[in-house]
């Protein structure tokens, strides 16, 4: 039978049961946070398979071994100690004047410790010391009369759950609003509590999962969140990195769903475009000033700097006539000096306030705290898309009588030719900007080419650099992957992602203008020393973890290669060329396609053969980047005379001789620590497995990397596959008689749907080393294409579906998916029916 209370005669253990809440929702024990020996009495949900603590008693006082007791005293007081005499935690650092009458522990259903006495009053309890975790019934806030304040602290690392350098508070002075710090620097602010919500983008309101609570009185100032309907598992958390999420259990799928990031965009930075600047967010920050207002240094807003924020056309003078222009749609700004008054006022008599006082330079009115005047700079405004409050900015009678309404107008900045296009949601650079900035897209400044085309270096008159990806006429990738990248990606927002500054439309003419990486990419990876390549590898993994798990879409990118992932000057990767990326939203995380597109060597097989993609089909071409990245080899083209497997095989065959530091790059110095490069690898060989299932997610792969000694599980067979370009390949032409031929690297395609079941069988003629047997042609291409119209396989005579000729010149013969594969295993070149 569980137990949920601990009394002064009992303690619990490390070794011994954790109490468990009466309706067995949390438990509360000794635990060790991932891949740490330390260990802690926490709290954490009873029904999540994923041990995820809400509450950690001594987080700053880890014990080191298994000596550790609970035990409460009999004048209430919760201690923690280690060998039965030092005392690591206490709830209470003095006695009580009165000792209390039978005190007990009790772990409650809402994940509340309580301490209470015989009349069942509190003494003591657990939500008045929230660590990085919210659950429903907890408070953010203040208690108006002891001076108590309930905040979240982030764990240190996700090792560690010791103060780490993000709080999460309410600031309670004037309008109260909730504020996320990196230590003393504001990061992040939720907006004013407007008596319905607070009012952010998103603003933090009503949902389907959670009601917000408010509550502002003479005794307390807190925020608080209460489920709406069903027994649904929810959390808002502040993580080691500083993101706010509210998270929600999906049982399904055995994982914590995002169900709102408070955090998610850069205009969420505090003060993204300085004083009197508002941001709005186009898939990247875009500041504007309010009319009456110019850029205060428009040199820096060129460059797509905009700390300097805006000045005022006019300078505010009281003794000339003054007026307001109302701003509708926008998050509220903050400043350091305002002043509201609680009485009730019309809209006519909080205008006169203001005017009244020569420092006012804008008002607002809230259905809960009446009228508000600001005197300062206004910081930290931002255009919601999903509401947002009014305000009426102080102004000069001249600069009123002057309206341009910059959203039903194209403006050309002469400057940059880049032109302001709404529909699009982004910059729209006009062709002569882009131009120019190329050289005219001569050759010296031509950088690379991909199956959406040519990419050029330019710098525009700002001096800006950037990176043009113009789409060619004969591309395999056309106008619905050039539409797939910009809305995909205007979307996204992250340091390991490149970022869009626009594009350029102009009749024919199809160019994604990007921030230019000045260390091109990954594939440069020979000349990189170990510490900057186990930071490109982390880098990736964060990339990926925000496009699975972080992003307001759930992304799959379907082309992770060496040459999408780019360097910038400080070598930090970002991935790019999202044009074959597909979103995701609500539970959905997989799918089919008939039309297989991607690169043969980063595919996995569920995807290559099947069709089938998902965020695991990701992290298999993650595990061969991180391969690559250790091997310093290219898993296209590699090569051992030994044993001739592929790059993915070397390293399987290496693991299990137990020798996989000798996949290591012999171009560079011993690795220093030798751990870090064996656990790359270990966890690379996770990632590609055969089975999606068995590959981890990008959280555990982060996790694992994130780790210094992990326990890390054992990997199994990975898939083997050769590097291919694959064009599109629509399965149900199978079944006509002509082959198609096609260069190998660039434009080779195969197909393996179709054809009967059984054993792979061949066509045998005679004998090649290695004991495959083969056909040796005179004709390669004649031989192999006559080979593909007319030959059979195996001794049942089954018809053939696709033939090769391999690195020996012989030519190979498949009746099924097996063979079919196999044959991309050994082949420099194939054919394939269709």
């Amino acid at each position: 039978m569980a137990i949920d209370t601990l009394s002064p005669n009992k303690t619990l253990t490390d070794n011994g049961k954790p109490l468990v809440s009466s309706g067995e929702a949390f438990e509360l024990g000794f635990f060790n946070p991932p891949y740490s020996n330390n260990r802690y009495i926490g709290i954490w949900f009873k029904n999540v398979p994923i041990r995820t603590p809400i509450w950690v008693a001594n987080k700053n006082n880890p014990i080191s071994d298994s000596s550790g007791l609970l035990t409460i005293t009999a004048t209430g007081n919760i201690i923690i100690t280690t060998n039965q005499t030092t005392t690591i935690w206490s709830s209470s650092n003095s006695s009580p004047p009165t000792p209390p009458n039978n005190p007990i522990m009790q772990l409650l259903d809402s994940g509340n410790l309580v301490v209470k006495n015989g009349g069942g009053d509190y003494l003591w309890q657990s939500f008045d010391y929230p660590c990085d975790t919210l659950v429903p019934g907890m408070k953010l806030g203040w208690n108006l009369r002891t001076n108590q304040e309930w905040f979240l602290t982030s764990w240190k690392t996700l090792q560690d759950p010791s103060s780490g350098d993000y709080t999460y508070k309410l600031d309670r002075r004037g309008l109260p609003q909730i504020v996320l710090r990196q230590g003393s620097k504001v990061n992040y602010r939720s907006g004013f509590w407007d008596g319905v919500r607070f009012g952010g983008d998103p603003p933090l309101e009503q949902n389907t999962v959670f009601d917000p609570i408010f509550i502002f009185n003479s005794t307390d100032v807190y925020f608080s969140f209460k489920i709406m309907d069903g027994p649904v598992i929810t959390r808002l958390v502040v993580n080691q990195t500083g993101l706010l999420q509210f998270l929600t259990w999906n049982e399904r799928r055995g994982e914590w769903f995002n169900l709102l990031a408070l955090h998610r965009d850069a205009c969420d930075a505090y003060a993204t475009c300085g004083p009197y600047g508002i941001c709005r967010f186009d898939g990247f920050a875009v500041c504007n000033c309010p009319n009456g207002f110019i850029p205060g240094l428009q040199h820096d807003w060129d460059r797509f700097d905009w700390s300097g924020g805006c000045v005022r056309r006019t300078p505010m003078n009281c003794s000339v006539p003054q007026g307001f222009r109302k701003l509708s749609g926008l998050k509220l700004p903050d400043t350091t000096y305002f002043f509201v008054n609680k009485t009730k006022m019309s809209q006519v008599d909080c205008e006169k306030a203001c005017l009244r006082n020569c420092t006012c330079v804008a008002f607002a009115q809230t259905s809960v705290s009446g009228c508000v005047l600001w005197l300062g700079e206004l910081f930290d405004m931002k255009e919601s898309s999903e509401g947002g409050q009014d305000l009426y900015i102080r102004m000069a009678a001249s600069d009123l009588a002057w309206r341009l309404d910059n959203r039903n107008q194209k403006v050309q900045d002469n400057n940059q030719g880049i032109v302001e296009d709404e529909n699009l949601a982004l910059l729209l650079f006009d062709l002569a900007t882009v131009s120019s900035a190329t050289n005219n897209f001569s050759l010296t400044n031509k950088i690379g080419e991909g199956g959406f085309g040519p990419v050029y270096r330019g710098e525009l008159t700002t001096g800006r650099e950037i990176a043009v990806k113009r789409l060619s006429k004969t591309s395999r990738q056309g106008l619905s992957e050039f539409k797939n990248e910009v809305i995909l990606i205007s979307k996204l927002q992250h340091r390991n992602l490149v970022r869009l500054l626009g594009c350029c439309i102009h009749e024919e003419e199809r160019m994604l203008i990007y921030e230019y990486m000045p260390n091109k990419n990954q594939t440069r990876g020979t000349s990189l020393d170990w510490k900057k390549r186990f930071g490109i590898i982390v880098g990736i993994a964060r990339g990926l973890l925000y496009l699975h798990r972080d992003s307001r879409l759930r992304v799959i990118h379907r082309d992770l290669k060496a040459g999408n992932i780019l360097l910038d000057s400080e070598m930090n990767p970002k991935i790019a060329d999202f044009g074959l990326a597909r979103s995701f939203g609500g539970d959905q995380f997989e799918e089919n396609t008939n039309r297989v597109i991607g690169t043969y060597g980063y595919m996995s097989p569920e995807y290559a053969i099947n069709g089938h993609f998902s965020v695991k089909s990701d992290v298999f071409s993650f595990g061969v980047m991180v391969l690559e990245i250790v091997s310093g080899k290219k898993n296209r083209g590699f090569y051992d005379r030994d044993h001739g497997l592929n790059l993915l095989g070397h390293a399987w065959k290496l693991w299990h001789e137990e020798k996989p530091i000798k996949l290591f790059d012999v171009f560079m110095e011993d690795p220093n620590p030798t751990s870090e490069v064996l656990r790359c690898i270990q966890v690379a060989l996770l990632c590609v497995q055969q089975r999606p299932e068995d590959r981890p997610t990008m959280s555990y792969v982060l996790l694992m990397l994130d780790s210094e000694n992990p326990v890390l599980p054992m990997p199994k067979q990975p898939g083997f596959y050769s590097e291919r370009v694959i064009t599109n390949i629509d399965y149900s032409s199978i079944g006509k008689h002509h082959c198609t031929t096609n260069e190998v690297g660039d434009q080779a395609a195969w197909s393996a749907r179709g054809g009967q079941g059984g054993s792979a069988s061949w066509r045998v003629q005679g004998q090649r080393p290695g004991g495959v047997e083969g056909q040796r042609p005179q004709s390669k291409n004649a031989k192999c294409i006559r080979n593909c119209l007319s030959c059979t396989c195996g001794t049942q005579g089954r018809a053939c579906l696709a033939t090769a000729i391999n690195a020996e010149g012989f030519i190979l013969c498949g009746e099924d998916r097996v063979s079919t594969s196999l044959i991309l295993e050994v082949s420099s070149q194939f054919f394939f029916k269709t």
